[in-house]
C-alpha cells in the first residue's frame, strides 16, 4: 500500500466531505478515490467516515488521524523537495 497516497485521498476527502468534490481535486475518478479509503481503513482498522447516499462525515478517529496526516504529508512534500 502507498500510504502517502493513501493518506492524500483520506486528507482530501475529509477536507471536502464529499468524494466527488475530493476526486476532481485529486485529478482521479471517484470510484478509485473510495477504494483508495476503503483500503486505508480495513488496514487501520476503524471507519474514518460515516457514509449515506447524500453525505459524508468524518468519524471520531477520522479526526484524531487527519492532524498526523497533514503533518506526515507535510514532511514527505518537504524530504522529496
Amino acid at each position: 500500500m502507498d500510504l502517502v497516497r493513501h493518506l492524500e485521498c483520506f486528507v482530501a476527502v475529509a477536507e471536502e466531505s464529499h468524494f466527488g468534490r475530493a476526486a476532481a481535486r485529486l485529478g482521479m475518478a471517484q470510484p478509485p478515490l473510495s477504494q483508495r479509503v476503503r483500503r486505508l481503513e480495513r488496514e487501520l482498522g476503524v471507519r474514518l467516515f460515516e457514509r449515506t447516499s447524500r453525505q459524508v462525515t468524518i468519524t471520531e478517529a477520522g479526526r484524531l488521524l487527519l492532524g498526523e496526516a497533514r503533518e506526515l504529508l507535510a514532511r514527505s512534500d518537504a524530504f522529496l523537495a
